[in-house]
């Protein structure tokens, strides 16, 4: 029997795995268990969950700050504070960077930025997703200026890697300050209810200048950003689930900018008929329903991922599947506002054209539009720049288009929501569909005003107008006479149309003029 002598010095391989060890147990158990007892996982506990099981490969676990002052040069733990390196999602290569709020706070300093740095550096070069799981408090004060420096790094990488790679944030504590604009700058932002806020100055310096009382969540927490400022396109109530939606989101998106989203295999028919939408959308176009049953009737297995969900619900953007193939919807909510357009609906719906045809997914439009919401508040809002970005979004967009108009499209509203005349590949309508300047009531206000004004019975005369406004203008075929409509379809064959559609498209090239870049509306 081998007798070992314990008292021998500890190999070089030894010292490497005691050394790794501790690395990834961090500070303490107590410091584990604090954050637990917060409700949050820890940095590593959250890499597991977003990743494939063994997969993660981590970059510079080592690395300690080299800062000294205020006690720095006495507390020094591997990795400073950000768990960073790559592994897969389904198989798909994703880089990952991960505050740990138990090394100081996963508060920012030069090592912790430059590591970030490094790992947002792979991913651009790599042309792999970049996913960050944020938990940190800020600038690490103790490091001063060196710290802030660290977030311009981030930001400038942020920009450049804007449209290459999709860049996701998953708020899962604190961000504060400029460490918010990260966030902002990226594809989408996920939060977790209760546990993460996002927010420029907090509350005290809120009520210092303004005396106004608020807590963290009232001025920043998810279901703020998610219904009230539109920064956050995804809250979920606990992590586990906040994850397990970036997992399907990432199986939705390309790698890069030079590769088209993942094709899947369906089991929903290509040419499956739907007759239920005859029932679904009532022909009066003054009566309300759901749009988003129409996308679930139309995408493979009724299964679809609704962006900004709860902001500006006038208008639904949505990834999903037709035969596979992944697709963005932009499509209006008669159900909300009668599904008209604002400066949050335009606002919404114009980034989320950008970012599809950023990252080559073909763009379904369903169109059921009054117009422009009028109002002061709207028009001093900006109504007019806003909406223009929408115009700008498709206007700008080279993946294949597709329009159809389920009921009414009237005025400019139904210009920008991608008509043939500003580029749509193919414009489809149901028989329901009408097309105008303006509804006919309105219409006929407008062109007959004096007529019925001198009327002896002026309601008579108006009833009688607006019928024949209606029938010399308003039929569902006076578009497609036109040329302005491609085909006017069964609704049923929808699904199978659309498809067709998008088949013939896939090899799609459009070039857009040399330039260094546009100057869209802001």
């Amino acid at each position: 029997m081998t007798i070992i002598d314990e008292r021998r010095p500890a190999t070089q391989a030894e010292d490497l795995a005691r050394i790794k060890r501790e690395a990834r147990e961090g500070p303490s158990r107590r410091a584990t268990e604090a954050q637990h007892a917060k409700g949050k996982l820890t940095a590593r506990e959250r890499i597991e969950l977003l990743l494939d099981a063994g997969s993660f490969q981590e970059v510079e676990q080592l690395r300690r700050h080299r800062a000294t002052g205020f006690g720095l040069e006495a507390k020094k733990p591997y990795t400073d504070g950000v768990v960073t390196g790559w592994g897969t999602v389904e198989g798909r290569t994703v880089f990952v960077y991960a505050h740990d709020f138990r090394i100081f706070g996963g508060a920012l300093g030069e090592a912790h930025a430059t590591k970030i740095h490094k790992i947002m550096d792979m991913a651009i070069a790599a042309g792999a997703p970049l996913v960050s799981l944020n938990d940190g408090a800020g600038a690490r004060i103790q490091e001063g200026v060196s710290a802030l420096a660290g977030y311009g790094g981030i930001f400038q990488r942020n920009t450049k890697a804007s449209g290459v790679i999709p860049q996701i944030s998953v708020m899962l504590g604190p961000c504060a300050g400029g460490a918010a604009y990260s966030p902002a700058l990226t594809d989408f932002v996920f939060m977790v209810r209760d546990t993460s806020q996002m927010f420029i100055t907090g509350p005290d310096v809120v009520k210092a200048v303004t005396g106004e009382e608020i807590t963290q969540n009232g001025l920043g927490g998810a279901d703020v950003h998610a219904e009230t400022s539109g920064v956050c396109h995804f809250a979920y109530d606990d992590e586990e689930t906040c994850i397990a939606e970036v997992r399907y989101l990432l199986s939705m998106l390309p790698q890069n900018n030079r590769e088209n989203p993942p094709r899947v295999g369906s089991e929903d028919p290509a040419d499956r008929r739907s007759d239920v939408l005859l029932d679904l959308v009532p022909a009066d176009g003054n009566r309300p329903y759901d749009m988003a049953k129409v996308i679930e009737e139309l995408v493979d297995d009724g299964d679809y991922l609704e962006v900004h969900e709860r902001w500006a619900r006038n208008i639904i953007c949505a990834l999903a599947r037709l035969d596979g193939q992944v697709v963005g919807i932009v499509a209006n909510q008669p159900q909300t506002l009668a599904g008209v357009l604002d400066i949050k609906a335009s606002e919404k719906a114009a980034r989320f054209v950008q970012l599809c045809d950023a990252f080559s997914i073909p763009l379904v439009t369903l169109l059921d539009v009054p117009g422009f919401l009028p109002g002061v508040g709207q028009e001093h809002g900006g109504i007019i720049r806003h909406g223009a970005k929408l115009l700008y979004a498709y206007c700008n967009a080279t993946v294949p288009r597709i329009s159809l108009v389920l009921r009414k499209a009237y005025g400019g509203a139904y210009i920008v929501m991608d008509s043939q005349s500003i580029g749509a590949d193919l414009a489809y309508a149901w028989p329901t569909n009408e097309i105008a300047v303006m509804g006919a009531e309105g219409a006929t206000g407008v062109v007959f005003r004096r007529q019925i004004a001198a009327a002896d019975d002026p309601e008579a005369l108006r009833a009688q107008l607006v019928k024949e406004y209606k029938a010399e203008l308003m039929h569902p075929y006076y578009a497609a006479e036109r040329g302005l409509v491609d085909d006017v379809i069964d609704p049923a064959e929808t699904r199978s149309v659309l498809i067709r559609s998008l088949a013939m498209l896939h090899t799609k090239h459009a070039d857009l003029p040399p330039r260094k870049h546009g100057n869209p509306p802001q």
